[in-house]
Parts: structure tokens; C-alpha cells; sequence
């Protein structure tokens, strides 16, 4: 049990709380490029430039995988929302480790 502002949180109350926690990311995707990096530009929109062609969801895979890699949490985290055929892409981050 956990004490807040004299009230008692049980541990599974938290951890349900903390699944609730995820946010929207903006992507903006450069397939063909000739390194892997993530770049930030504000709070919620990132670059992410992609050695994979985009053919059949390769780059896809691999800015997963690299957003991944970014926040330090298990790709099965990351979910593509919007833009699969598009360069501009919503991934949504569940902050849950």
C-alpha cells in the first residue's frame, strides 16, 4: 500500500494508473538514408532518418525499432496510429516499462 494526501493506493491501482499513461508522438520519416538517427524537434515531433527502402513495412519496422531504442522502452510499447504509406506518421508511446 502506498500513502497520498492520506489516502491508501493499492499496488494494482497503480500499476493501472501507470497503464493509462502514453502519449502521441509526430514522426517524420526519411526512408533511404544513409545512417539510423532520431532527431527532436519539439516535445512531441521527432525526425527519424531510416537506412530501410520503404517497401512493404520495412521503414516502418525500423522506426519502431528505433523510437525503441530512443525512449529505452520494449517495442510492444509502440503502436503506428496514422500514416503507414505516408512519411508523416503518429505513433502512440505507452510509457509502461
Amino acid at each position: 500500500m502506498l500513502r497520498v494526501k492520506h489516502r491508501q493506493i493499492s499496488i494494482s491501482k497503480i500499476r493501472f494508473y501507470l497503464k493509462l499513461i502514453a502519449m502521441l508522438i509526430k514522426i517524420k520519416v526519411f526512408p533511404a538514408a544513409s545512417k539510423q538517427e532520431v532527431i527532436k524537434k519539439s516535445e512531441d515531433s521527432f525526425e527519424v532518418k531510416v537506412i530501410s527502402k520503404p517497401e512493404r513495412g520495412m521503414a516502418n519496422r525500423e522506426s519502431l525499432e528505433l523510437l525503441s531504442r530512443y525512449f529505452k522502452i520494449p517495442s510492444s510499447n509502440i503502436r503506428l496510429i496514422k500514416g503507414a504509406h505516408t512519411h508523416s506518421k503518429i505513433f502512440e508511446i505507452n510509457l509502461e516499462k
